[in-house]
């Protein structure tokens, strides 16, 4: 894998971390729900999504 791939992998895994630290998810812990879904599940299940495409995005450019 290219040096420049694995840099993007790892600023992403650092994002995660970020995203997933504590008080960040703190401000999404509320008794409120958008379409009957609470609003922490959906934080966590989007940014989730979000993480597998761009590693999916990266790790597709890198085996063409």
């Amino acid at each position: 894998m290219k040096k420049r791939h694995e840099q993007k992998l790892v600023i992403l895994s650092l994002a995660l971390l970020l995203a997933f630290n504590l008080p960040l998810v703190l401000l999404f812990d509320h008794a409120d729900a958008i379409l009957g879904i609470p609003v922490i599940y959906g934080y966590f299940f989007s940014i989730w999504i979000f993480s597998i495409v761009v590693s999916f995005l990266v790790v597709k450019r890198y085996y063409e």
